[in-house]
């Protein structure tokens, strides 16, 4: 091995780098990748002077540009849609991430036979065999004769294939499984899977054929790979669900063509995916009224307001120091509302233990639900059950305080459609009465007031 103290091995990989070889990366844990930069390709020497052929081009005033309606194309699958903006637009790039098991490659063979209704569609696989997406297929019961099947790695070979049949839809199972011969390095590498996404999405872009493309995540759940995949596609979508429970989320965390507030809701059955239309009602269908510490609120799923329920149990500690445990729910705010309903609400859960767990999988991250979570808490600790039919939300300041949450007229005409006939928040002071459903509303600036509202104190 060379001795030369300034050279520097690189991971082909994850491009860490060491200032030794050794026969496995210390970043990434991969065997055989570092390379020194002797062996790697040059870097061309940033200057701001331009090649000595370089031209200036022409330039537009941006007042003079039109601009024209994105060509779009419906997945068949509504909730889907919703993500998209509308359904997927021609020429597009998408990446798909989740865990495993989740439901990516389900949610995009879905996609990819609606799709073979108008026009074919193409699904490359580098992970599966023919058989085995077929017998998805027939579970699916997918039986259009327009969708193709190609099993391969080689991004060109895939690539040649679109150009070839231009089909209404291609998907790429999975962007970790490509590799050019153009590059050394396994599948999966570094730059192999930045070469891949730069191909694919230069090929979207020449043939107006949308490509969703599936990508594995890593522990933390971030897409795995460079980070440069997630800003050469025009939309990241991201798969989201907790195992044990059938809820799926599909969020976007970044769209070209569209907001990224919408969240398609699935559940996971025996025959595939299934769109859950009414997500309140799915969420709140098993409910049991009139048991203690159960609190109903309404969050915000993007722009759709969504009814989920809260439980809450209290108990007396059986050791010095008190469990706190929620499901669903940040843990430390958890903790600043416990100290809130003790400082300002007068009820003291310093000796007992409490755990707070959201209905169906779901994760709460709005403060919201705040006045939901309280009130169970109270709840639990006085074993007296909240009124039939109750919504609650608004989020908990540290004075005791209740803030208005953001689009309240939804949250009610929500309430309203769900047949409950009651709510308790604080509206924005702004807010036009008229426009609110006819239901029992309580307006409450105070964990105080709203204590004394519902409990009767």
């Amino acid at each position: 091995m060379p001795k030369d103290p300034k050279t520097i091995y690189v991971c082909v990989k994850c491009d860490a780098q060491s200032p030794k070889w050794g026969g496995q990366c210390l970043e990434c844990g991969a065997w055989g990748t570092l390379q020194s930069e002797a062996d790697m390709p040059p870097t061309p020497t940033a200057t701001a002077a331009p090649r000595p052929n370089a031209k200036p081009a022409a330039v537009t005033e941006f007042a003079e540009i039109t601009t024209g309606g994105e060509d779009r194309r419906s997945t068949g699958v509504a909730e889907l849609d919703r993500v998209f903006g509308g359904g997927v637009v021609n020429g597009s790039v998408t990446l798909l991430g989740g865990e495993p098991g989740i439901g990516k490659s389900t949610l995009a063979l879905i996609a990819a036979d609606h799709a073979a209704k108008s026009g074919g569609a193409l699904y490359a696989s580098g992970e599966e065999s023919a058989g085995q997406v077929k017998l998805r297929g027939d579970r699916l019961g997918l039986k259009n004769a327009g969708l193709k099947f190609l099993s391969a790695t080689d991004v060109d070979t895939i690539i040649a294939t679109v150009i070839q049949e231009k089909p209404a839809l291609a998907v790429i199972d999975s962007v970790q499984m490509l590799q050019s011969a153009e590059i050394p390095g396994e599948a999966g590498t570094v730059g192999q899977v930045r070469v891949a996404a730069g191909k694919l999405v230069a090929c979207a872009k020449t043939t107006n054929v949308p490509i969703i493309i599936i990508g594995h995540v890593t522990k933390d759940g971030s897409v795995a790979g460079p980070k440069t995949l997630e800003h050469v596609v025009d939309t990241v979508l991201s798969f989201e669900g907790e195992r044990g429970y059938p809820v799926r989320l599909l969020r976007a965390l970044k769209n070209r063509f569209g907001s990224t507030d919408e969240t398609g809701i699935f559940e996971m059955a025996d025959n595939g995916l299934n769109e859950v239309r009414n997500p309140s009602a799915y969420l709140l269908e098993e409910r049991e009224a009139g048991v203690p510490g159960g609190a109903v609120s309404c969050v915000m799923e993007g722009t759709r307001p969504m009814l989920v329920e809260i439980q809450a149990l209290v108990r007396g500690t059986t050791f010095g120091y008190p469990t706190r445990k929620c499901s669903g729910f940040d843990l430390s705010r958890l903790e600043m509302l416990i100290a809130v309903l003790d400082k300002r609400g007068g009820l003291d859960l310093s000796g007992h233990d409490v755990f707070v767990n959201v209905i169906g999988g779901l994760k709460i991250s709005e403060p919201a639900p705040d006045l939901a979570v309280l009130l169970a808490l109270a709840s639990a600790l006085t074993d007296r059950p909240l009124p039939k039919g109750l919504v609650a939300w608004g989020e908990v300041g540290l004075a005791g305080e209740i803030r208005p949450s953001p689009a309240a007229e939804r949250r009610l005409k929500e309430v309203a459609a769900m047949g409950l006939d009651s709510a308790v928040t604080a509206l924005p002071k702004r807010s036009d009465r008229k426009k609110l459903p006819d239901i029992n509303l309580q307006e409450t600036r105070s964990v105080a007031d709203a204590l004394n509202t519902i409990f009767k104190k």
